[in-house]
């Protein structure tokens, strides 16, 4: 079967991905602790007045939690479609190659020496997701190199890693606000001015991304025939993974650990529209956004009044899926 199959079926999937994704976030602005209605929602969002509750509500409570979500759920389903692509790997992702743990440990670290310092969470997160995408980069290259053996690789640096953020912890207990949150995932509490730096990274990195699809999809034909079209293949591959790094590590500088995003949401996108990275990447941000603002609608809702983490509901689900994934490609197409 031809990689770009199901393509027929992309502009009808990424309509209604577009249509559930503006209801979802019509539903994050008024679902909480505290109502909002349709009407003062539509109010507010045109410019009327509304009451002094219901704007503080929204302004203050809401829109932060909406647009981290949406910026978080983008960025990390792009990073996993890259990811997938690049390594040619059906399990990799951000959170299972070990990005995002290499990301949480540098903001952690930056967090404890600087602690005021708001643009450098971001900057950092990057470092360190484009550190772990290096040593996976190297670990790919090695002779015969299976694709579990990078999936493995990948899963002991996230342990090296999630011990380092612990150490960083225990030596420095106040080295991040909310640290137990930023270390599961979480956008509760999360502020407009703490989006700021990382927003600049993200929408600068999806568009790049977005520009780039051409080039994955000439990857996806195999090193040998992009050879032949006058690709180098060993700089773009690299490229791609410190792109991917960009957009993850942006993510975890504000949205915490997040799990299982960048694993879950090209699959569902790779189902519906086939392998034309045109359609994927796209069709991957707006997806993996209305994911991550519906899990954290039902994290809100789900034990009212009481609030889970959203990167533990992310765990329940994704846990399975990566099983799933394992079983489906059990006889041999990981090696």
């Amino acid at each position: 079967m031809s990689p770009f199959d199901r393509g027929h079926a992309a502009p009808f999937a990424t309509l209604a991905s577009v249509i559930v994704l503006a209801a979802v976030t019509a539903a994050a602005f008024l679902v909480g602790s505290s109502s909002v209605s349709l009407a003062e929602l539509v109010t507010w969002a045109t410019g009327g007045d509304v009451s002094a509750a219901a704007k503080s509500i929204l302004v203050n409570v809401r829109l932060p939690r909406v647009l981290a979500a949406l910026l978080a759920g983008s960025a990390l389903a792009v990073s996993g479609a890259i990811i997938q692509a690049v390594l040619d790997n059906p399990l990799a992702s951000p959170n299972v190659i070990g990005i995002n743990s290499g990301a949480g440990l540098f903001v952690l670290i930056a967090a404890s020496v600087f602690p005021s310092v708001l643009w450098l969470p971001p900057l950092a997160a990057f470092l360190g997701a484009l550190v772990t995408a290096l040593i996976i980069f190297g670990i790919s290259l090695g002779a015969n190199t299976s694709r579990l053996t990078v999936v493995l690789a990948g899963i002991a640096i996230t342990t090296v890693f999630g011990a380092g953020m612990n150490t960083v912890l225990i030596v420095n207990p106040d080295a991040y606000v909310g640290s137990s949150a930023f270390l599961v995932g979480g956008l509760s509490g999360v502020l407009v001015r703490d989006l700021l730096w990382p927003s600049a990274y993200i929408l600068a990195g999806l568009a790049v991304a977005m520009l780039a699809a051409g080039k994955l999809n000439i990857m996806a034909l195999g090193d040998d025939t992009a050879h032949a079209l006058g690709m180098n293949v060993g700089v773009c591959r690299l490229t791609m993974l410190g792109l991917a790094a960009v957009l993850a590590g942006a993510a975890v500088s504000f949205a915490g650990l997040l799990g299982f995003v960048g694993l879950i949401i090209p699959h569902l996108v790779r189902f519906f529209v086939g392998h034309d990275n045109h359609w994927v990447l796209p069709l991957s941000a707006v997806s993996g956004a209305a994911f991550v603002i519906v899990c954290d609608l039902l994290a809100r809702v789900l034990f009212a009044p009481y609030e889970v983490p959203v990167g533990i509901l992310m765990a329940f689900l994704g846990g399975p899926f990566f099983i799933y994934l394992i079983l489906k490609n059990r006889r041999g197409s990981l090696d």
